[in-house]
């Protein structure tokens, strides 16, 4: 009971530390409510295991008093989050307080088998983290598809199948000799907005990327909507048009081309159906995808009226100006509309909330409580 006592107050002093990080011992007792002689008893456990560091000193307001500043290791344990798209793959490495060390974007190379890709992955990763792979705990992977409960089941993934093949997060987790977790990119993408991008103080969101695919990620009081298959929020996959035309083929980059050739209108990329000196074939296309959008819109409002939808992918990028017409369209029919708002995280958005993920089962390995994990990590990310 003793022994479980005194990791409950080490596991409290850490947790209050990520929060507040520096801090003198004081500052921490008053944060936790724990007694200051059992802080300070906690902070010498911590710094025995090497996660904690005393820094530098603080004047205090009593006269000629100076209280230790205190700090977590962050140097101590590294994390990698990975956005494995269709066309490109962005890698973050992140310390334990969730600074970013190093980034990058690469192609992903589609045409390849599973095994291939999971091998090019690990290649990538390990070249991300250099010298400095022996601190890497773990991984966190998002993938365009659903993912199922289990964190390796994964499904309805049609621009990237090769993920769908079995083996390939086992082959992945087999070449890194590191934990790899995975869940649906948008639903990361969510979680890093609501840490450090245009969602943040909004426990209740939706995430809509918009690029080759269509995904949607919901959070209800701060915690990531999962489905048993991962099927929630797959919004694309709803026959909402002519003949059961799922909206996927109607919002997204290879849809809107396959519309245009269908309809026999002219674009040389999906870009060009948002010019604002569209030709009269080109406008009624746009009416056609405007439906589609606000079909969308719907959808994510009624499924958890969001206080925010952040927008994001390369379709969201050319709608910034047409964002409060939405809003204004979704308030005549529903009566009520959330913000709509643009990604602030951009292109990175996916691999930042998987780097938040994977810091969250590194600190679940310290012992915090997953309650605490909607204010963890605090840092800045840039």
């Amino acid at each position: 009971m003793v022994h479980d006592t005194r990791e409950l107050n080490r596991t409290a002093v850490l947790t209050e530390l990520l929060r507040i990080r520096p801090a003198s011992r004081k500052q921490l007792a008053e944060a936790s409510g724990i007694s200051p002689a059992t802080v300070t008893r906690a902070v010498e456990q911590l710094i025995q295991d090497g996660l904690v560091v005393e820094g530098s000193e603080l004047v205090t307001v009593q006269r000629g008093r100076r209280a230790v500043l205190l700090d977590v290791v962050a140097e101590r344990s590294l994390v990698v989050g990975i956005d494995l798209g269709a066309s490109s793959t962005r890698l973050m490495l992140a310390d334990l307080v969730g600074t970013p060390l190093a980034r990058a974007e690469v192609a992903t190379p589609v045409e390849t088998s599973g095994a291939a890709l999971a091998t090019w992955l690990a290649g990538e990763v390990h070249a991300l983290a250099g010298d400095d792979w022996s601190r890497v705990e773990g991984m966190y992977v998002g993938l365009p598809g659903a993912v199922g409960r289990d964190g390796s089941t994964i499904s309805n993934a049609p621009n990237l199948a090769q993920v769908e093949e079995p083996g390939f997060l086992e082959a992945l987790r087999a070449q890194t000799d590191r934990p790899v977790f995975a869940d649906n990119d948008a639903n990361l993408a969510l979680l890093g907005e609501q840490h450090f991008g245009a969602a943040r103080n909004a426990p209740t969101a939706v995430m809509l990327t918009i690029g080759t695919g269509l995904g949607a990620g919901l959070a209800i009081d701060g915690r990531i909507l999962r489905g048993a298959h991962g099927v929630v929020g797959e919004f694309g996959q709803l026959p909402a048009g002519p003949l059961g035309t799922r909206l996927e083929l109607m919002v997204t980059g290879p849809g809107i081309l396959r519309l245009a050739r269908e309809a026999g209108v002219q674009l040389d990329s999906p870009a060009d159906l948002f010019a604002t000196d569209a030709s009269e074939p080109v406008r009624a296309l746009r009416a056609h995808f405007d439906q589609a959008m606000l079909i969308v819109l719907s959808a994510a409002t009624v499924s958890c009226e969001p206080e925010v939808i952040v927008l994001g992918g390369g379709i969201a990028k050319s709608l910034a100006r047409d964002l409060g017409r939405y809003a204004t369209v979704l308030e005549h029919h529903l009566g009520t509309a959330p913000r709509l708002v643009a990604s602030e995280l951009g292109d990175f958005a996916g691999a930042t909330g998987a780097v938040v993920a994977a810091l969250h089962e590194v600190y679940r390995g310290l012992g915090i409580d997953d309650r605490a994990f909607r204010d963890l990590p605090v840092a800045v990310l840039s």
